[in-house]
């Protein structure tokens, strides 16, 4: 596997290093070994898997508040997303900066959002999958999201969502 530290603390790109012959390759796509020597959690709670029929779907932004902060490894199995993640943690010299990549099913990239970051993804697909690995229960009580637009955090995204659920439209602006 392949680790690369992004301008924002804790937040990695990770990589496939496939093994390849005619019949095409073996990659792992984690390793808990791996993961751990890069100071990275390794506890998984659950796999996630959000499914999107129309391309320009909006999904987010999400995080979880202590004590059920979450670590999410985001992988795109189907389709292409343009995924954004900001970085909510006060101690943080990134603190409300954010960071954009583009994962796709044929790209084989993976980002790891830490805990205390929000993640949101756009779908730039029809027909688009997103597979995610968590390191803590989903738990309602905690669960907290940022509105996609807020124009503090002067986002860019390219292109206006075309479909995004009411709770993701009616998140608050991060100063709120």
């Amino acid at each position: 596997m392949k680790f690369d530290a992004t301008d924002i603390p804790g937040a990695w790109l990770v990589g496939f290093e496939p093994f390849s012959d005619d019949r095409g390759f073996f990659a792992r796509a984690w390793c808990q070994k791996e993961f751990e020597a890069h100071g990275i959690a390794s506890e998984i709670a659950q796999v996630n898997v959000s499914y999107n029929r129309l391309k320009h779907t909006l999904r987010g932004f999400h995080y979880q508040i202590a004590p059920y902060s979450e670590d999410k490894l985001m992988r795109c199995t189907r389709g292409a997303v343009h995924d954004v993640m900001i970085d909510l943690r006060p101690e943080s010299p990134t603190y409300k900066r954010h960071m954009t990549v583009d994962l796709t099913a044929s790209n084989y990239q993976m980002l790891l959002v830490p805990k205390g970051c929000a993640n949101a993804f756009l779908t730039l697909e029809d027909d688009t999958e997103v597979t995610y690995l968590v390191s803590q229960f989903y738990t309602p009580s905690s669960e907290r999201g940022v509105r996609w637009d807020d124009p503090a955090l002067d986002i860019r995204w390219p292109v206006t969502p075309a479909v995004i659920s009411a709770k993701d439209s009616g998140w608050p602006d991060f100063a709120a």
